[in-house]
């Protein structure tokens, strides 16, 4: 029967990018905070640091917003067998999320592969932190209009077919303005890997050393990818 296991072959080039999506999540969050929760967010970042971390994945690079988590990985795993990095990305992240938030009922992620380079990878951050912008006009201007009393269905159906712009001056007059709320919640949050010193203590020469330690470095103020410092950051980050 092995000879029926046809995708268990499929491999792809790498980099890649492996993208996570929280599937129905829509129940969980409504237990938090609209248009945005901190904690919840957290949790997600908790989430992609142990991913990167303790799964064998080895990325060098995650982004998330809303529900999701795009992961760069560099280096050949499993054998780049697409099969093996899907099924293992979606499991330990529905592990780890399920552990961090202590949920009461079973979470699942979907995964896939995106076969890339570190130049598109810019473009395929453009084209996330675009629909992070996206979700972020949208939920907040969402919220304004339940908390007058539409239901979210009618809300939404209020805001469709609005463009960003009248989304912008429908939440301006009500008091918000987008372009001021927080950085992460307009931009999303960036993981990457970062050295630190830290003081150490060799006991075979007794004395006290400065040791370097790689760390998951936490960015909850990411540039805007599309413009020339954006592209070069994340170049910087990845090389």
């Amino acid at each position: 029967m092995k000879d029926r296991e046809i995708f268990s072959g499929l491999t792809t080039t790498i980099p890649f990018v492996l993208r996570l999506d929280g599937r129905s999540f829509h129940s969980l969050s409504r237990t938090y905070k609209k248009p945005y929760d901190e904690e919840f967010s957290d949790i997600f970042v908790k989430t992609a640091v142990s991913l990167m971390n303790d799964s064998g994945l080895s990325p060098c690079f995650a982004y998330t917003f809303s529900d999701e988590i795009s992961f760069f990985v560099k280096t050949s795993v499993f054998d780049n067998r697409v099969e093996k990095l899907n099924s293992v990305g979606s499991a330990f992240a529905a592990s780890a999320f399920t552990l961090f938030s202590k949920a009461d009922a079973p979470l699942a992620f979907d995964s896939r592969i995106v076969p890339i380079s570190d130049e598109l990878f810019v473009d395929y951050l453009c084209w996330r932190q675009a629909e992070a912008w996206r979700n972020h006009i949208n939920g907040y201007c969402q919220k304004l209009l339940t908390d007058e009393g539409l239901s979210a269905t009618n809300a939404q159906r209020k805001l469709d077919g609005m463009n960003a712009a009248a989304l912008h001056e429908l939440a301006f007059s009500k008091g918000i303005n987008l372009s001021e709320t927080p950085s992460w919640q307009r931009r999303g949050i960036c993981i990457y890997k970062g050295v630190i010193e830290r003081e150490g203590f060799n006991p075979k020469t007794n004395e006290h050393v400065t040791v370097e330690r790689n760390v998951a470095v936490v960015d909850k103020d990411v540039p805007l990818f599309k413009s020339p410092e954006g592209k070069a950051w994340v170049l910087d980050k990845i090389k």
